[in-house]
């Protein structure tokens, strides 16, 4: 794997080469400028953080569902990324931003490869907060995306993103 991570441009490029519609590019970019901006909150009150890493994992995060639109999108978006030789803290990113983290029990009933499939870098976890935050390419509450999941009866999905929202909010102080 290379360590070198991509312009927005090439990421971008990326999503087109691999055919994700455009809806799903104009979701990767709304994803990415939230993800952006508490990534900001974030430096501004010294967290270190990797900006670059945030943005490249947000426009990338998606990058699966021009292959699968269902669960295990991140999974195929990662081996996509990993062909195109990405470092691996962004295939981790777009592997783990899945329903704020997929168990290994849950992995395992998917038929996944043994793997961490939880957001795990503070990268990973606003990447995959900046996700629910966005519906297609609106902004919404986060209420809105738990509310969905309980809706679907995903309950410990919901308590995973209810618990993504509570970390990240301390961080920022808000």
């Amino acid at each position: 794997m290379s360590n070198k991570l991509p312009s927005r441009e090439q990421a971008i490029q990326l999503l087109r080469e691999n055919g994700c519609p455009s809806k799903v590019i104009a979701h990767c970019e709304a994803v990415a400028e939230i993800a952006l901006e508490i990534a900001d909150k974030l430096a501004k009150k010294r967290v270190e953080i990797d900006r670059k890493l945030v943005e490249d994992g947000a426009l990338l995060h998606d990058l699966g569902r021009s292959k699968s639109h269902n669960v295990d999108h991140g999974v195929v978006g990662a081996k996509i990324a990993e062909s195109a030789n990405l470092p691996e803290p962004l295939v981790n990113i777009i592997k783990r931003h899945v329903g704020g983290g997929i168990t290994p029990e849950e992995a395992k009933t998917f038929g996944w490869p043994q793997d961490v499939y939880v957001p795990v870098t503070l990268e990973e976890k606003i990447v995959s907060y900046a996700d629910k935050l966005i519906d297609n390419c609106r902004r919404v509450p986060i209420d809105v995306e738990i509310n969905r999941l309980l809706t679907d009866y995903k309950v410990e999905a919901a308590e995973r993103v209810r618990k993504l929202h509570e970390e990240l909010i301390t961080l920022l102080g808000n």
